[in-house]
């Protein structure tokens, strides 16, 4: 097993080994937690390209112990021709998920960033962004080796992404998925990172590296233009937050708001802190998170889209009274039926708290793995496939329009306890992110496990996600065999997966506590790693 690794002058975690590398460096050379974030979110994207890119969107939760956290928003808006008329017109009864017509949002990433680090800033964060994306762009000029989960998943999804312009030029060796331990080049890509270190964030918009995006994009026929990027922002956000008290240590959570399901992560822990559950690892922990699950998500499920098209407060569903309700409707011994409607997502979730205790919970994405499939060849960028996710027909706030902001399963995640510690923790994970985060935090945080064994732990996935077509309760088979009957019992329709299944996510957290001393964890489903120093 992984141990915890502990440090006390910064500390920092991430899916990838070698982006946790670059970021302790920025740590070490006296970079703060933001700046050593946007190292590994750019390292991320070379060496981890099936997982995330510069093409996708992104969400922040920056704050230290003792203040309220800061949410930054990089969401992009649907493009300005993107109507439900373009799909009719083009035969299409649902949007693609692979493809031209599947990249139809704007990439907001970069401009997160941008306001990461006019953040940063403020707080005394000096670097220059040629220095944070220095690692990236070196790993993509030079070569990285290819890992065990982009060979397996660039073979699994081969004959979606194939077709897709670029793809197979940037990724695929002889027609074939690359070799697991083989050195990949991203030369364009590299390139581009080394222009956005000289001209800055804004070049990705409304300057040089714009106007070639817009150019590959209209030549691979998407309906995004240079107008929708020039138009594209990041925006600071206060988060949703939820409070927990007894019987477990006081603590305050934080999540982000809509368009992502954050709303859902804070209910499912806030429904299972009223059920009265003392100990973990039980038939009552697993199955009170998981009906805690089906609760939040006929909400999310309900609520949660663009907010600007949304009729109902998310923070009302965090009031007192609502949980209490709903909480009421949890069956302690019995099932609820399901499935509701899955979501699938593909995601890299990192973090890092610098010696100071400015802290950093950062989830970037392009949805599912390579996104939209189409890779530009003037920069090298992956285009996200986010905007498949709305629907075409109906009402609600998911439904497309131009400017719309798409619903995501994103959802950066935070805590402060009233012992002094901060938190940051998340995963990737589609549909299993809220679930994820709520096994780690339970674990840690209410029923008090070392956090890299929190982390893992057996896990459970309730519903579909990452490439499976099912949307049973899949249960690691590392757990006990009465367990997993008593779980069938009560309803459940049980279904047992691999030891260590990819499909549970790839979580990873940081715990500062009062006196500076700091524990790191990450997951041993992904290629990553908690470093400090």
């Amino acid at each position: 097993m992984l141990n915890t690794v502990r440090a006390r002058r910064g500390m920092v975690t991430s899916p990838h080994h070698l982006a946790s590398e670059a970021g302790l460096r920025v740590l070490r050379e006296g970079g703060n937690a933001v700046e050593a974030t946007i190292a590994m979110a750019a390292a991320l994207a070379v060496v981890y390209p099936h997982m995330t890119a510069i093409g996708g969107d992104g969400f922040w939760l920056i704050g230290a112990p003792g203040e309220q956290p800061v949410g930054i928003e990089a969401c992009g808006r649907a493009a300005s021709t993107a109507t439900p008329a373009l799909y009719a017109q083009a035969g299409h009864a649902s949007i693609p998920q692979r493809g031209p017509l599947a990249a139809n949002t704007v990439a907001a990433t970069v401009a997160g960033w941008g306001e990461a680090l006019a953040l940063s800033a403020e707080r005394g964060g000096r670097m220059p962004l040629a220095r944070l994306i220095e690692d990236a762009a070196w790993h993509a000029e030079n070569g990285f080796p290819v890992t065990l989960s982009q060979h397996a998943l660039t073979a699994e999804k081969m004959s979606e992404l194939v077709g897709a312009p670029g793809f197979a030029d940037a990724f695929l060796v002889g027609g074939a998925a690359p070799a697991t331990g083989s050195v990949m080049r991203l030369p364009a890509l590299g390139q581009t990172l080394r222009r956005l270190g000289r001209e800055g964030t804004e070049s990705f918009y409304r300057g040089a590296i714009a106007r070639d995006i817009a150019a590959d994009l209209a030549q691979a026929g998407t309906p995004v233009s240079a107008a929708d990027l020039a138009a594209c922002t990041a925006r600071r956000v206060a988060p949703l937050s939820v409070r927990l008290g007894a019987p477990f240590p006081g603590m305050t959570l934080y999540n982000f708001p809509p368009p992502t399901q954050g709303l859902a992560s804070l209910m499912i822990l806030a429904l299972f802190a009223r059920l009265g559950v003392t100990q973990g690892e039980g038939f009552a922990h697993l199955h009170g998170l998981v009906e805690a699950t089906k609760q939040a998500f006929l909400v999310r499920d309900r609520v949660v889209g663009d907010p600007e098209a949304m009729n109902e407060d998310p923070r009302a569903f965090l009031a007192d009274d609502v949980l209490d309700r709903l909480a009421a409707r949890i069956d302690p011994a019995r099932a609820l039926p399901w499935p509701a409607p899955p979501s699938a997502g593909d995601t890299v979730w990192l973090g890092a708290i610098d010696g100071n205790g400015l802290a950093a919970s950062f989830i970037q994405s392009i949805y599912f793995e390579f996104g939209s499939g189409v890779v530009l060849p003037q920069t090298g960028i992956v285009w996200q496939n986010r905007g498949s996710s709305f629907q075409l027909s109906g009402e609600g706030p998911r439904v497309l329009a131009p400017g719309r902001k798409p619903f995501h399963t994103l959802n950066p995640a935070m805590a402060s306890f009233d012992d002094g510690r901060h938190m940051v923790y998340g995963t990737m994970g589609g549909e299993g992110q809220p679930q994820t985060q709520a096994a780690l935090f339970s674990r840690y945080a209410l029923f008090g496990q070392d956090l890299q064994q929190a982390i893992t732990a057996p896990r459970w996935l309730l519903g579909r996600t990452w490439g499976a077509e099912t949307v049973t309760l899949k249960l690691e088979d590392r757990f006990p065999p009465a367990l997993i009957d008593a779980l069938r019992a009560a309803g459940h329709e049980v279904e047992r997966v691999g030891a260590h299944d990819p499909m549970m996510g790839h979580a990873g957290a940081i715990a500062r506590h009062a006196d500076g001393r700091l524990e790191g964890a990450s997951d041993p489903r992904s290629d990553g790693a908690a470093y400090g120093f």
